[in-house]
């Protein structure tokens, strides 16, 4: 089965909403002169800037498994590479390795963690964030109507991606000898415009069954979703929905 395509303007929908985890993330690592620093799945690239502005001496290097988002990235000056996380192996002189909101794609990232740490330099910072909000009504919504016997034929899409829990991803850091912090947080976003959590996981989640389905039966699906959804998360008077979305940090250096 192909992988799901990537719509990077969609994705920037809620730009504002998906980078503060980003930057949440970044705050707790504290290199101060690395020489080398990695964007491991940069998506459109329009975080790996702020990377390089932090540490203008180190040579920033940009991944991405899509090719679309990986146009995207170059089309922003970011000089971005065609990798699969899988395949990859930090350099000697890592010092800093950011993954952000990607790992969840990866079922197998739980058996790559430990090999990174061991590849990077000692002091080195590996900083993730995962969502962990797999069980919401956002997700389990679709989940329930991929079940129903309209669909459940016509969509066939590998399962839905899933992150540990923080005290998984501690236990596992800490036992190959890092140095770990562990936490998460629930941010509760604001959104705005008509079906505006549909229009959030259109970008994310969404993508497997936009690319099982015909535009004219993803359409079909998207509105026998956005009444449920509307239920789940009910408009304020004031026309704004609220969002709860759990994410999961870790940021750990090889002793």
């Amino acid at each position: 089965m192909t992988a799901p395509t990537w719509d990077p303007a969609l994705y920037l929908d809620f730009d504002d909403h998906r980078s503060r985890p980003f930057h949440d993330l970044l705050a707790r690592v504290g290199a101060t002169s690395p020489r080398r620093v990695v964007d491991l799945g940069c998506g459109p690239g329009h975080l790996t800037a702020v990377l390089a502005a932090r540490w203008p001496g180190a040579q920033v290097v940009a991944l991405d498994s899509s090719p679309d988002m990986v146009a995207a990235a170059r089309e922003r000056g970011i000089d971005a590479e065609l990798a699969d996380v899988v395949d990859w192996t930090p350099a000697p002189d890592t010092d800093v390795v950011i993954t952000n909101a990607v790992l969840q794609w990866v079922p197998e990232h739980p058996r790559l963690l430990p090999r990174w740490l061991a590849a990077l330099p000692s002091g080195a910072w590996f900083a993730m964030q995962v969502p962990g909000n797999f069980d919401a009504p956002s997700h389990a919504l679709v989940r329930e109507l991929l079940a129903e016997p309209r669909w459940r034929d016509a969509v066939q899409v590998r399962r839905e991606p899933a992150s540990l829990e923080p005290a998984e991803y501690a236990e596992l850091l800490a036992a190959h000898g890092a140095h770990v912090d562990v936490w998460e947080t629930t941010y509760l976003h604001r959104l705005t415009g008509p079906d505006p959590v549909l229009q959030w996981i259109s970008g994310t989640s969404l993508r497997p069954v936009r690319d099982a389905l015909d535009p004219a039966a993803y359409e079909e699906f998207r509105a026998e979703l956005a009444p449920r959804l509307r239920a789940a998360y009910p408009a304020r008077s004031d026309g704004t929905t609220w969002l709860p979305f759990r994410r999961i940090f870790a940021v750990a250096r090889p002793g």
